[in-house]
């Protein structure tokens, strides 16, 4: 780090931490109709904090809330970088399990404790302090920067996708920096390069046109419940691999690379397991957990029911049965590919009278960045000027809809610079995000923005 950066962060420690505070006073809440005009106020906090640092700033009205657009691009031609956060923020309830007001943050054994302090007002605002902080220590920044700060994440970012649509050239980038997770357990710097896709079901059977006593039927009628059980108990097979036909035919293996990557993540298979209580880990037979977890399609039931639950007995024949079905999907599958061949699937395993609708619910693209690409390693290359250690390089199983736009509608390179903690409690009372990772945080993002330009 240049003595003049360096100086810069330690003479705008104390405001950096004010201005976020100031943030998180604001109760910007996007799934409450209430909270319209806080949602609105803290966009235009934002577009004000970037407009006094030089940047040229867009309101980007949604049919929801604005998204907040700020951009610097003093190098035409050049690399161009985007950072991508959101500052809407989830509902505090319940109340009574904050030990503090989560709209009034206070710092609490080394930590800000607020909602949205790690999810994302504080991750993303380190992305935006440490610009701030470059451009003052350098006169100038050294890659072309456009910051995309949404206020609709919480309620699923389903305004989002048609505003980069209709903005391609306002947000064409080369390069995506994300920071809105958390590292691995012990803080241990984590890159994370690819996430799964997702493909989620509903599946309704219906065998008559009411349910019928069990006495007067029984032995002479098809089963609702039973049927939905044999069609779940038919989409895996004994060793855990996926029986619908076709599931597997895009899926990108993981490269050997990928595999020695995997491997230097310290992560014990007895403790994963002790943490959440289970017994076992089972799944597709021949592969490792962690590959399981983060590089292997996977087909889950979440939910499933029909016929009598309710107190004591009830002798009935259920005319209807429902199970909820999501998969999570690695690189070069298809969400609605796989859709189509569950469906197919599912009428043609379905038992004798039994109708089966097939309702699809929410989907999602996977995003993969190349480990050797120009993003990893400039982030990776940061980490270790901030850190002095290498980062972990790792997939995540969950899917984040944004990450796919942002490579497929403008064709960045994305990374996810995770800064928070799994301990955070994001979602969670007593939220709070560490003030030396929030120091780091700003320092991080400052470094990778160099590093870029060395790219």
């Amino acid at each position: 780090m240049s003595d003049r950066l360096q100086q810069v962060l330690a003479d705008r420690k104390e405001r950096h931490l004010n201005e976020l505070l100031d943030l998180l006073r604001i109760p910007s809440v996007s799934t409450d109709p209430n909270r319209a005009d806080d949602v609105r106020r803290a966009a235009t906090w934002l577009i004000d904090d970037f407009a006094a640092h030089g940047f040229e700033t867009t309101l980007l009205e949604t049919v929801g809330h604005p998204a907040v657009v700020a951009r610097r691009h003093p190098h035409p031609g050049g690399l161009t970088v985007l950072i991508y956060g959101h500052y809407d923020v989830q509902p505090a309830d319940p109340l009574e399990l904050w030990e503090t007001d989560p709209f009034d943050p206070v710092v609490r054994e080394g930590a800000i404790v607020a909602r949205g302090a790690s999810d994302d007002k504080g991750q993303v605002f380190a992305h935006v302090k440490g610009a701030f902080a470059l451009l003052e220590a350098d006169g100038e920044l050294p890659v072309n920067l456009t910051f995309l700060i949404e206020g609709e994440e919480e309620i699923g970012s389903k305004n989002l996708a048609p505003a980069i649509e209709a903005n391609r050239e306002l947000l064409k980038a080369d390069v995506a920096l994300v920071s809105d997770g958390a590292m691995l357990p012990g803080g241990i710097p984590t890159l994370t390069y690819g996430l799964k896709g997702l493909t989620y079901l509903e599946l309704r059977v219906r065998t008559a046109n009411r349910d019928l006593h069990s006495g007067g039927f029984g032995g002479g009628v098809p089963n609702a419940a039973t049927a939905i059980a044999t069609i779940v108990s038919k989409l895996k097979d004994e060793n855990g691999r996926i029986s619908v036909p076709g599931f597997y035919d895009d899926v990108l293996e993981i490269s050997e690379e990928e595999r020695a990557q995997f491997a230097r993540v310290p992560f014990d298979e007895a403790s994963f397991a002790k943490g959440i209580g289970v017994s076992a880990t089972p799944g597709e037979e021949g592969r490792g957990l962690l590959e399981r977890l983060w590089a292997r399609p996977t087909l889950d039931v979440n939910g499933i029911g029909g016929g009598f639950q309710g107190e004591g007995s009830k002798t009935v024949i259920p005319a209807e049965a429902m199970a909820k079905v999501s998969c999570r999907l690695v690189p070069n599958q298809d969400p609605e590919k796989i859709a189509d061949a569950i469906e197919a699937y599912v009428n043609e395993i379905a038992p004798p009278g039994a109708n089966v609708e097939v309702i699809r619910h929410a989907g999602g693209a996977w995003a993969l960045s190349p480990l050797d690409g120009k993003a990893v390693q400039a982030a990776a290359a940061a980490v270790r000027e901030v850190d002095g250690q290498d980062p972990v390089f790792v997939r995540t199983g969950g899917t984040i809809p944004v990450i796919a736009d942002l490579q497929q509608m403008l064709g960045a390179e994305v990374v996810l610079v995770d800064m928070g903690l799994e301990e955070d409690k994001i979602h969670s009372p007593n939220e709070k995000f560490d003030l030396d990772l929030f120091y780091r945080g700003i320092h991080l993002s400052a470094e990778i923005l160099r590093a870029l330009a060395k790219s």
